[in-house]
C-alpha cells in the first residue's frame, strides 16, 4: 500500500516565524516531495500571514516528527489529508 500526505500549514506571522519554519522544513527535506508557499502581495500590502502546502513521501513515522517539530514553533496551524492507494 502506498501513502501520500498533504500537509497544509498556516503561518500567522510569517515575518516572525519564517526562519524557524524554514529550519524545520530543511531538516525534513528528504520527505518533502512538493512545497508551495503563498502570501498576499499587492502594491500596498505584503501580508504577514502565509500558507504552505507540502506533499510528503516516505515513512509515515517521519511525517509525525515533522508535525511535532512544526507545532513547537507556535504561531502555526496544521491541517492534513492522507491518501492510501495501490498501484495496479
Amino acid at each position: 500500500m502506498q501513502k501520500t500526505m498533504i500537509l497544509g500549514i498556516l503561518v500567522f506571522d510569517r515575518i516572525k516565524e519564517a526562519g524557524r519554519t524554514q529550519e524545520v522544513l530543511s531538516k525534513h527535506a528528504e520527505i518533502i516531495r512538493t512545497r508551495l508557499g503563498f502570501h498576499e502581495l499587492s502594491e500596498s500590502v505584503c501580508s504577514r500571514v502565509g500558507t504552505i502546502l507540502l506533499i510528503l513521501q516516505g515513512e509515515s513515522e517521519k511525517w509525525v516528527q515533522l508535525e511535532k517539530d512544526l507545532e513547537e514553533i507556535g504561531g502555526v496551524e496544521i491541517k492534513k489529508m492522507t491518501f492510501d492507494y495501490m498501484f495496479k
